[in-house]
C-alpha cells in the first residue's frame, strides 16, 4: 500500500509537521515521571513504593528508547541539531545506547522486516510459544539475565578489535571512547541524586534496568511483529501489528506512542505525537479494515501463546472433508507423498484465511491454510501436527 495514493499533500504535511514544543513535552514528561518515582521512595520508603518506582522507571527507560528512536528518524524535533543532541544525551545515553549504532540496525530492520536479513528477526520469529516458554523468558528478564546478555554484547561490540593475526583483543579505552555519552549520562544522573543526599536512589534506576525495563521491552517487541498474519510478507499490513493501549499500558509496555507500530512502518517520518491522528485517519479511510489491530497487550499475549489445551491431531483425510478446502488438502497430501508444489499461493481457495500452515521443515517457502486450524508444533516436518484454533 502506498500512503501517498490515499492522502493528499496537505494531509501529509499536517501528519509530518514537527513541533519542538510537543517534543520537549514528551522528553520532560518522561524525566518528571522518573523524578516522581525517586521522590516517592525517598519520602515513603517501603516495599510497595519501591515496586511502584521500579514499574514507573522501567516504563520510562523503555520510553527513552522510544524517544531515541524518534530522534534517530529525525521526527521528534523540528531541527537536526536537537534530534541529535537530545537523542544522544537525554534519551539514548541513560539507557546505554549509542543512537548511531541503533539507527544502523533499525533502518536495516525497516528495509528487511521478516526476512533472514532482519537484525531483529530472532526476537519474534519463533512465536507462538508455549506458556511455559514465555514464562521462562519473562523470568530471565526480571532476574537480570537478559540485561547481562545485553551488556556482554555491548562490551563485545564496543571494546573488541580484530588484530592483524585474526585474534580478537579487548580494548577498554575503545569502550569508554565509544560509550562516552551513556557513561556520562548515568554519572550525571547519579551526581544529581547524590547532590540531593539521595545517592542510594540510583540503585532504583539500575534495578529497573535489570528487571522491569527488559520485561516491558520484550512484550513491546512481541506486540509489534510476533504471531502476525504473515511475517514473511513485505506488506506492513501483514507483518506488523498496532496495539491499542490503555493508560496503564502506556505507562509500561507502550510509552510515547510506541504501540502505533504499523502506522510507523507505513510512514516512518510521522512524529510520535501525530501517530494517533494518523491511526484515526487510516481507519476513516478504511485502510486498516484488514490490518492486525490488537485491542490491548493481553490480547497480544493470548496470540503469542500456544493453546496447549487444544486437541492435537495428525492431518489426514478427515480434515479434508470441508468442500472449500478439499483442493488444499489434496495438495498437502501430494506434498507428503514427495510430489512438488507449483506455487506458494497457487489457486488455493483458502489463502485469505488467518490460519496459515507451514508445510515441511525444509519446504522452500511453501505456505497453506486451513480455516480454523493452526500449527501446534511449527517446524515438525512431515508429521503435520495441528490444533483447533480457539
Amino acid at each position: 500500500m502506498r500512503i501517498h495514493d490515499h492522502f493528499s499533500k496537505i494531509e501529509l504535511q499536517q501528519l509530518l509537521a514537527r513541533s519542538d514544543a510537543q517534543a520537549w513535552l514528551a522528553v520532560l514528561t518522561s524525566w518528571v515521571l522518573v523524578a516522581l518515582a525517586f521522590a516517592l521512595v525517598a519520602l515513603w520508603p517501603n516495599p510497595l513504593t519501591i515496586l511502584l518506582a521500579l514499574i514507573v522507571i522501567g516504563g520510562r527507560q523503555l520510553g527513552f528508547g522510544a524517544l531515541m528512536h524518534e530522534c534517530g528518524h529525525g521526527s521528534l524535533f523540528a531541527t537536526k541539531g536537537l534530534n541529535s543532541w537530545v537523542g544522544k544525551w537525554l534519551c539514548a545515553g541513560p539507557v546505554m545506547y549509542r543512537i548511531d549504532d541503533y539507527m544502523v540496525r533499525h533502518l536495516l530492520h525497516h528495509r528487511t522486516v521478516g526476512t533472514a536479513e532482519d537484525p531483529d528477526l530472532s526476537r519474534y520469529q519463533a512465536y507462538p510459544v508455549t506458556r511455559a516458554s514465555l514464562r521462562r523468558k519473562l523470568i530471565r528478564d526480571l532476574t537480570g539475565r537478559t540485561t547481562m546478555k545485553f551488556l556482554r554484547d555491548l562490551l563485545k561490540a564496543n571494546a573488541t578489535i580484530e588484530t592483524e593475526d585474526g585474534q580478537r583483543s579487548l580494548r577498554l579505552g575503545r569502550f569508554f571512547s565509544r560509550m562516552r555519552a551513556p557513561i556520562i549520562s548515568n554519572l550525571v544522573l547519579f551526581s544529581i541524586l547524590a547532590s540531593l543526599g539521595q545517592a542510594p536512589l540510583y540503585l532504583l534506576w539500575v534495578a529497573a534496568y535489570f528487571s522491569t525495563y527488559m520485561l516491558f521491552s520484550r512484550i513491546r517487541n512481541l506486540a509489534e511483529h510476533a504471531a502476525v498474519p504473515d511475517l514473511t510478507d513485505s506488506d506492513p499490513l501483514l507483518n506488523t501489528r498496532t496495539t491499542l493501549a490503555s493508560w496503564w499500558e502506556r505507562l509500561t509496555f507502550a510509552p510515547n506512542s510506541v504501540n502505533y507500530h504499523l502506522e510507523h512502518h507505513l510512514l516512518p517520518a510521522v512524529p510520535k505525537y501525530r501517530l494517533a491522528k494518523f491511526h484515526r485517519a487510516l481507519r476513516a479511510k478504511g485502510l486498516l479494515d484488514h490490518a492486525d489491530i490488537a485491542p490491548g497487550y493481553r490480547a497480544v499475549l493470548d496470540r503469542i501463546i500456544t493453546k496447549q489445551q487444544a486437541q492435537a491431531a495428525q492431518l489426514d483425510q478427515a480434515w479434508c472433508a470441508k468442500p472449500e478446502c478439499t483442493q488444499d488438502c489434496r495438495s498437502i497430501i501430494q506434498l507428503r507423498a514427495g510430489q512438488s508444489c507449483h506455487s506458494r499461493q497457487g489457486s488455493l481457495s483458502c489463502v485469505q484465511s488467518q490460519a496459515k500452515v507451514i508445510i515441511g521443515k525444509g519446504s522452500p517457502d511453501i505456505q497453506w491454510c486451513m480455516p480454523g486450524w493452526v500449527p501446534a508444533s511449527p517446524g515438525m516436518g512431515p508429521a503435520f501436527i495441528f490444533a483447533k484454533a480457539n
